[in-house]
């Protein structure tokens, strides 16, 4: 199995940045792509970034675009996502997932390991 584990959320002000960290252990040979996804209150979980192995191939929200970057470290087996100029809209809890596939963009149910999630909150 696989174990994901977020940490780096928080309350932020507007305009302000976080870095959310996922530490990937167990079977990490499995997984491949891995992304971020949010769920704020009421609302569907929706996919944020995403990254393939070799970070060669990274997909964004058109909503995150030009604010958050995802990276990855192999050799860690972490995944981060840098957030700046951050907007109430971003409030939501944050997901790690990853895949077996090496498919970016892909669809959120192709992704067979989650995390906890970890709470950004951006008050205005």
């Amino acid at each position: 199995q696989v174990q994901l584990v977020e940490s780096g959320g928080g309350l932020v002000q507007a305009g302000g940045s976080l870095r959310l960290s996922c530490a990937a252990s167990g079977r990490t040979s499995r997984i491949y792509a891995m992304g971020w996804f949010r769920q704020a209150p009421g609302k569907e979980r929706e996919s944020v970034a995403a990254i393939n192995w070799d970070g060669g191939s990274t997909y964004y929200a058109d909503s995150v675009k030009g604010r958050f970057t995802i990276s990855r470290d192999n050799a860690k087996n972490t995944v981060y996502l840098q957030m700046n100029s951050l907007k109430p809209e971003d409030t939501a809890d944050y997901y790690c997932a990853a895949a077996r596939h090496n498919i970016v963009p892909s669809t959120i149910t192709s992704f067979q390991y989650w995390g906890q999630g970890t709470q950004v909150t951006v008050s205005s």
